[in-house]
């Protein structure tokens, strides 16, 4: 599957709506993003079960903000709709690879104890 462009109308149906979503945000000026774009391209065709959407940061500048995005490329990485990884910095193809297996296998159950846990730690203090 191609990549897709991804919005601030369809970011968070896309998201929601998928089990497996990665999102490049990146600017056409930005020669690490071009670098790291065959790559990402590549991904998404050895992994049609996951959607690999782009947001260009200067056509999105407000989900770009939103996501909290301070240095592109910035590659994040969703599973049933939560948010399980963001880095930025391009990631070389294994390393790409090794993000999908890792988002794959996770135990969302388990994802969603922790993130319930650290929010009522949060709440205590």
């Amino acid at each position: 599957m191609a990549t897709q462009t991804l919005t601030s109308q369809n970011f968070d149906e896309i998201v929601t709506g998928n089990d497996v979503v990665l999102v490049d945000f990146w600017a056409d000026w930005c020669g690490p993003c071009k670098a790291f774009a065959p790559t990402f391209e590549t991904s998404s065709e050895q992994h049609p079960d996951v959607v690999h959407g782009k947001v260009d940061t200067e056509a999105e500048q407000s989900l770009a903000a939103a996501a909290n995005i301070r240095s592109i490329p910035t590659i994040m990485a969703f599973r049933e709709g939560v948010l399980v990884f963001a880095q930025p910095g391009a990631l070389p193809p294994a390393a790409l690879e090794d993000l999908v297996s890792q988002v794959k296998g996770l135990d969302m159950d388990d994802v969603r104890k922790q993130l319930a846990e650290q929010e009522q730690q949060q709440q205590q203090s």
